[in-house]
C-alpha cells in the first residue's frame, strides 16, 4: 500500500477532462504502458494484438496508454515506437476503449506546425471524450530534423514558439498571434476547442528550456528514470518551481521493465530501467510516490515474461489494491 505523499493531488482537477484525472490519482502513483505492449528485438515491433492488449490494460486498471512520435526510421536510434502516427493510432485505440487515458509521449513540436498539432489534438480530445493528455518535446534526432528542413540547433527556440502558438490556438477564440517561425494568425479560429476547456500539456525533459520556464508554461512534467536519490533531487526542484501554483502540477516518469518470475527478485539495471520482481517494484513505486512522482509509464520491450502475464501481475498495483 502506498504511503501518504505531501505531493498528493486533488481528488479531481476540474480544469481538465477524464483522461487527466484517470492518469493522476490522489492516493497512489498510477501505472501506464507505452505502445507497443510487447517484447521485441530490433527496431520494428510486430504490433500484434495491440488493440486487444489495450482493452485488457484498461480492464486491469492501468491508467494510461502512451504513443510516441517517431516520424522516420533512423537506424542509429533503433527505435520506431508503435510505428503508426500517434494521433491516428490513439484515435484507433480510442474507438476500442472507453475510460483509459490516451497520452502522447511525446509530440515533437518543432517538427510540426502548431495549427496541425492543435487541430489533431483537439479532434482526438473530442473523439475520445476528453481522454487525451498531450505530452510535448523538442526531439533530438538529427536525421529527422534534416528531413523536415529544420535547424536542429534552433530546436529550443522552435519548441518555445510552437508551444506558445499552440496554447493560443487551443485556449482562445479567434486569437491573434505572430510567430517568427510558424507564421501568424489574425481573424481565424481553431475548431474544435478542447472538450473540457483545457487540454493538459506535459513538457518532456527540458526541451531546451530553463526548467522554471517549462514549469510556468505546462501543466505537468515527463522525465526519465534515475537512481532514487538523484530522482528525488530532480523532482524536488520541479515541485519547488511549481509550489506557488495550485493545484500541484504532476510528474510522470518512464521506465523500461522486465518483470522477473520471482516476486522477490532484486533490481538489476537494464536500459533505462530494471529487471526485478513485483515486490521490489512495489517498493520502488512507493518511494517514487513519496518523492512526488505521480505516474510511471512502463515500456515492456525487454520483457522476458509474456506481456499478458506482466499485465496480470501488475493489475493489483495498477488498481491500488492492498497486497
Amino acid at each position: 500500500m502506498m504511503k501518504h505523499s505531501r505531493f498528493a493531488l486533488d481528488e479531481a482537477d476540474a480544469r481538465f477532462g477524464p483522461g487527466f484525472n484517470r492518469m493522476f490519482h490522489r492516493d497512489r502513483t498510477t501505472l501506464g504502458l507505452f505502445f507497443p505492449i510487447e517484447a521485441f528485438d530490433g527496431p520494428r515491433p510486430a504490433m500484434k494484438d495491440q488493440i486487444e492488449l489495450a482493452k485488457e490494460a484498461e480492464a486491469l486498471g492501468f491508467s494510461a496508454l502512451w504513443a510516441r512520435d517517431v516520424p522516420l526510421d533512423d537506424p542509429s536510434f533503433g527505435d520506431l515506437g508503435q510505428i503508426y502516427d500517434p494521433f491516428v493510432w490513439l484515435a484507433t485505440v480510442a474507438a476500442h476503449t472507453s475510460e483509459i487515458a490516451l497520452a502522447t509521449g511525446s509530440v515533437i513540436l518543432p517538427l510540426h506546425h502548431p495549427i496541425d498539432v492543435a487541430k489533431q489534438a483537439a479532434s482526438l480530445d473530442h473523439l475520445s471524450n476528453g481522454r487525451l493528455v498531450l505530452g510535448i518535446a523538442s526531439g533530438d534526432r538529427p536525421l529527422v530534423y534534416l528531413a523536415y528542413g529544420r535547424n536542429r540547433g534552433e530546436r529550443a527556440e522552435l519548441f518555445r514558439d510552437a508551444l506558445l502558438y499552440l496554447q493560443e490556438l487551443l485556449g482562445k477564440s479567434f486569437p491573434t498571434y505572430v510567430s517568427g517561425r510558424y507564421g501568424s494568425i489574425r481573424g481565424g479560429d481553431l475548431v474544435p476547442k478542447p472538450l473540457h476547456g483545457r487540454l493538459p500539456l506535459l513538457g518532456t525533459g527540458n526541451s531546451g528550456q530553463p526548467l522554471d520556464w517549462l514549469a510556468d508554461h505546462t501543466d505537468g512534467w515527463v522525465t526519465y528514470p534515475r537512481p532514487p536519490a538523484q530522482q528525488e533531487r530532480v523532482v524536488a526542484e520541479w515541485h519547488r518551481l511549481t509550489a506557488a501554483g495550485t493545484p500541484i502540477k504532476p510528474v510522470v516518469q518512464s521506465l523500461y521493465l522486465d518483470l522477473a518470475e520471482r516476486s522477490d527478485a532484486p533490481p538489476e539495471p537494464i536500459h533505462l530501467g530494471y529487471r526485478m520482481g513485483v515486490h521490489h517494484l512495489e517498493r520502488m513505486l512507493n518511494t517514487l510516490h513519496g518523492i512526488g512522482v505521480h505516474h510511471v509509464a512502463f515500456n515492456l520491450r525487454f520483457s522476458r515474461m509474456d506481456v499478458r502475464d506482466v499485465l496480470a501481475r501488475l493489475s493489483p498495483i495498477a488498481r491500488g489494491e492492498p497486497r
